[in-house]
């Protein structure tokens, strides 16, 4: 009966702080739920994003912290010996920080990636920087880590130091693309968002710059993978440096019998009167745009002009040159302007002649 209830005790030394860290930990979860939704509730009321940022950063480790809360009191109730409670205690501290490590890594990271959109950085948000951020913010923690369980750092610094040549000959590959993409935002040659054309001949949006690889998306809505190491060594077109603006040239071909000027400002009349109307055609009447020029001049067939006018950007060229086309089409009718059509002046000798020579 004695060894009976001996075992009985000793059962209830351990259930009952169970049975209180598992009941904590679920008040916990609950509270925790019910917390966030409010928030989230009051998130949609505000015109700022900052909100929605800390609320997506705290969601995973508000669970481990839950969790901490529900343990910490478990073993307050217990009668544990204090070599096992120190040992519970640091575990709960690990866990603490291993949470608020990821949390502050994930909220940085974000508030950072918003704050260099909105402003004028010399280093641009990619998937790069953000792992860049939350890498040193991660590895910070796991030396706080270390310290709290007791374990020294220096032999660990020296170990990374002794084997560092050896990872980096292993890694040498991606460790070339990691610091070619460096360059790259620190450069600011590519951005994310602009849009180029490789030496290859791919073009397209660049959607983000990795640690490893550049994605451009295409107009056809593929995308091309490419090593950060061959993007910093080929040559590249930027449509939207300096600016996002560009010329855009149309050449047009007219009957020799038209006169140049007649034709240089019916193009020219079209070209003012399709700005505002055309979408992505830009101009500045006072500023004599857009505007046409005699070249390539004399061809073939024709006459050659070359109309010059601007687009805001690279992929708006495609429409203006549709509108733009129609309009002159329409218009040389109506003035009875002609476009010709290749013809060659063919002699043909005689079977006779061909004969008596």
């Amino acid at each position: 009966m004695e060894q009976y209830l001996k075992e009985l005790g000793n059962f209830k030394e351990f259930i009952i702080p169970a049975a209180v860290t598992i009941a904590i930990i679920i008040v916990m979860l609950i509270i925790r739920g019910a917390a966030f939704k409010l928030m989230r509730k009051g998130t949609t009321r505000t015109k700022s994003n900052v909100d929605d940022i800390i609320l997506k950063a705290l969601r995973t480790p508000s669970i481990y912290w839950s969790i901490a809360i529900g343990l910490y009191v478990g073993v307050a109730v217990s009668s544990l010996p204090l070599r096992y409670v120190n040992y519970i205690t640091k575990g709960i501290y690990v866990l603490i920080i291993i949470s608020m490590t990821l949390a502050a890594a994930n909220l940085s990271g974000r508030i950072f990636e918003g704050y260099i959109s909105r402003s004028k950085m010399p280093m641009p948000t990619t998937g790069l920087t953000y792992a860049i951020i939350k890498g040193v913010i991660l590895v910070v923690g796991f030396l706080i880590v270390l310290s709290l369980l007791g374990i020294s750092i220096t032999p660990l610094l020296t170990a990374l130091g002794v084997g560092g040549l050896a990872v980096a000959l292993a890694l040498q590959d991606s460790l070339t693309n990691f610091f070619a993409g460096l360059h790259i935002l620190l450069e600011r040659s590519v951005r994310v968002g602009d849009f180029i054309k490789l030496e290859s001949g791919e073009q397209g949006y660049v959607k983000d710059i990795t640690w490893r690889t550049t994605r451009i998306r295409m107009l056809g809505n593929n995308e091309v993978i490419i090593p950060n190491s061959k993007l910093s060594q080929s040559i590249v077109t930027n449509y939207y440096l300096p600016e996002k603006w560009m010329s855009l040239l149309i050449n047009v071909g007219v009957s020799y019998s038209c006169d140049p000027d007649h034709v240089e400002r019916v193009l020219t009349e079209e070209a003012m009167s399709a700005i505002g109307e055309v979408p992505g055609l830009v101009g500045a009447p006072e500023a004599d745009d857009p505007f046409v020029r005699f070249i390539p001049g004399f061809g073939e067939s024709s006459l050659d002009f070359t109309l010059i006018c601007k687009v805001k950007e690279f992929v708006d060229q495609y429409l203006v040159q549709h509108e733009l086309r129609k309009r002159i089409f329409k218009r040389f009718r109506k003035e009875g302007i002609e476009i010709p059509y290749p013809h060659r002046t063919v002699y043909v000798r005689e079977e006779k002649e061909w004969n008596q020579q």
